[in-house]
């Protein structure tokens, strides 16, 4: 059983204008003191601009790992505090990238289910001012992962993060973010088969994976 840390938990801290057709994001995050409550759509006192690319109940928050941060730290050249990912979660001890798909967290009271990947997106790259950011960050492939609610209740800063359990096709977000190999989709599909809850986007990615043709001996 894998155990680490919640460093912090990060809620919006201004809403900032956008040139998309939803007008603001709600990517800047900032880490908050004491006990925040989580319920099926996020943490309380967050939003996400647009639910269509960033939230709802598949995506409610988004976990990254602090020694991805340090990643970037030492990239950039600058400190990459916690919520500067635009992450809910900042964890230490669990590598968010490589967590399975459908892997159970348990913080506090509350239960996390690990389900997609995060897609970098130009408000992403705009909000940190690098340039080639979205490009430059998916191929690193340090996207960390979303969660979905299983249980809600309140959580805050050091509090421990606790791998309850981890399903046994063993297909990480990471690994679909770069493109599920013909076995590794072949496992996720069993998995599928037999009731796991695949989000829409995971499907997707699925489908695309059973497609490409076995190549030749």
């Amino acid at each position: 059983m894998t155990t680490g840390v919640l460093l912090a938990v990060c809620r919006v801290h201004a809403l900032l204008p956008t040139k998309d057709s939803t007008g603001v994001t709600a990517i800047d995050k900032r880490a908050v003191k004491g006990p925040v409550k989580v319920h099926p759509l996020g943490l309380t006192g967050d939003i996400q601009a647009s639910r269509k690319h960033h939230g709802g109940p598949s995506k409610a928050l988004y976990a990254y790992s602090q020694a991805d941060a340090d990643f970037w730290s030492a990239e950039l050249g600058r400190d990459m505090v916690p919520g500067k990912f635009g992450e809910n979660l900042r964890v230490d001890g669990i590598e968010a990238t490589h967590a399975v798909i459908g892997e159970r967290w348990r913080i506090g009271e509350v239960v996390l289910e690990v389900t997609e990947p995060r897609t970098p997106c130009v408000n992403f790259a705009r909000y940190l001012g690098e340039s080639n950011w979205v490009k430059r960050f998916a191929s690193e492939g340090r996207i960390g992962t979303y969660l979905r609610v299983v249980k809600g209740g309140q959580i805050e800063a050091g509090d421990a993060v606790v791998v309850e359990s981890r399903p046994e096709h063993g297909v990480t977000v990471g690994q679909l973010f770069a493109g599920l190999s013909p076995e590794q989709a072949d496992r996720l599909q069993a998995a599928d088969d037999d009731g796991a809850q695949l989000t829409p986007d995971v499907r997707k990615v699925l489908t695309r994976a059973q497609r490409v043709p076995a190549p030749t001996p």
